[in-house]
Order: C-alpha cells, then sequence, then structure tokens
C-alpha cells in the first residue's frame, strides 16, 4: 500500500472538514476532492486514449531510467538500466551474476566480473581467460548472437515497444501513486494482461508497469533527462577472441 504524502492527507482533512461545514436548506450536502483536480487531464481518459498518449509521450522523450526485472523465455532478468536515443548503459542480473552493458551507436559493450566468464564458458578452468576479462569491457561482434540478445536491452525504442502493451480487454482502475506523483492505473484484462500506472503530472509518461502472467515488474523515472555515453578507454577494453559463450 502507497503511503500518502503529509501535505496531501492534511489538505484532504482540511477538504473533509470544509464539507462538513456546508449546510443548505435541506441539511449537510456532502462533496468530495476531485481527483483530477490540477493534472494533465489524462485520468478523465478512456483507457484507450490513456494508452495511446501515455506510448506517444513515451516515445518522444529523448532519455529514460528503467529498472525492475523481466521474465522471458523462462528466464529473469533484472534491469537497471539508462537509455537515450544513442544507445544506453546499466547493469543486467541474470541467475545471481551481474554484468554491465553499454551501447553506443552501434558498438556493443559487456563488462563482467572473472566469476561471469568462467560460468559463461562452461569449462570452470580457464582462469587465465576469466582474469583477463575480469573487469573490462569486452566488444560484442555485431554479428554474434550474443549481440542481438544483449542490444535489446539497451534499446529504448525496442524496449518500451515490446513492454508498453496491456493485453485484452482496456479499463482503468482508478486514480493511485507512485514514488510520490499521482496516477492513473489502466489495465489489460481486469489485471490478468498486465497493469500500467500513468502520469497524472506534467506529461503523461508511464511510471509503472506489471506485466500479464507475472513476467516482471517495471518502474519507469528520469524521463528526459538526458545523459552521456562514453566509449570506454583502450586500456579498459580487452577481445574476448572468439564468440561469446551462448549460455
Amino acid at each position: 500500500m502507497t503511503a500518502i504524502p503529509q501535505g496531501r492527507a492534511r489538505r484532504t482533512v482540511v477538504v473533509g472538514a470544509m464539507c462538513a461545514l456546508v449546510v443548505t436548506g435541506t441539511g449537510l450536502t456532502g462533496c468530495s476532492e476531485d481527483p483530477d483536480a490540477g493534472t494533465n487531464g489524462v485520468g478523465k481518459l478512456s483507457a484507450e486514449q490513456i494508452q495511446s498518449k501515455t506510448r506517444a509521450a513515451a516515445e518522444s522523450a529523448g532519455a529514460l531510467r528503467l529498472s525492475g526485472n523481466v521474465v522471458t523465455s523462462g528466464r529473469t532478468y533484472g534491469l537497471d538500466m539508462r537509455l537515450n536515443s544513442g544507445g544506453g548503459t546499466g547493469s543486467v542480473t541474470a541467475e545471481g551474476t551481474t554484468f554491465q552493458l553499454l551501447r553506443i551507436g552501434k558498438e556493443l559493450y559487456l563488462k563482467a566480473g572473472a566469476d561471469f566468464w568462467t560460468q559463461a564458458d562452461g569449462k570452470g578452468d580457464d582462469s587465465d581467460a576469466a582474469d583477463k576479462l575480469d573487469g573490462k569491457y569486452v566488444k560484442v561482434p555485431s554479428g554474434d548472437p550474443a549481440y542481438r540478445k544483449f542490444s535489446g536491452f539497451t534499446d529504448k525504442d525496442v524496449l518500451l515497444d515490446g513492454l508498453l502493451t496491456l493485453h485484452g480487454s482496456l479499463e482503468t482502475d482508478g486514480h493511485h501513486e507512485q514514488a510520490g506523483t499521482r496516477t492513473i492505473r489502466i489495465t489489460g484484462d481486469k489485471g490478468d494482461g498486465g497493469t500500467l500506472d500513468v502520469s497524472l503530472e506534467g506529461q503523461p509518461y508511464p511510471l509503472r508497469l506489471a506485466r500479464a502472467g507475472g513476467a516482471g515488474t517495471l518502474t519507469f523515472s528520469a524521463w528526459g533527462r538526458n545523459f552521456s555515453l562514453t566509449e570506454p578507454k583502450k586500456d579498459e577494453t580487452v577481445d574476448y577472441g572468439k564468440q561469446l559463450p551462448a549460455s
């Protein structure tokens, strides 16, 4: 349950007290605070219209931060990525192992510890190679199967296109809050097809997504806050020397 900020709680109490004092010829009248007062207005739209507006806002934003977990092909990936039109950077965790991804344009780099490379190689006895790669940026060849698999985690358009889709019949599911920001929630098939919280403040950006079928929960933040992507220095990079392990 999301805690309501103290300021908003006090405002609600004051409004309630004022309502109780309003008297007409027939007695007390009821009144309530308009949940859409002072918002961007999308809370008054249909679920289909809200989804359309939030997708448009997300696509037009130059940058964002995405964090949470995604379940795909039976495997859970923990993501903490910053994305913009030029690429992305951040961490991915899978099966207890964390590695860093950096993509600048078409160039994709992967950085991980020696344990990652030992496990990925599947042999467990090539300590020299693992030590060589430990903490270094390894450039992923564009033709390597790992390139397509991992570059998707760094591609803003690919990720948002695949994530911001609710399945089934769309409906609104009331007003909520996400990290102190008022939201309107929309659902697919009453939640079975996923739920999406959309900001009611400023641009109608998506703020929280619970994917259909328990396939992960993600939060979105830092919309429009651009950042720089810097190519690793030569002494920070190393060539793996062969195709990256498929595992």
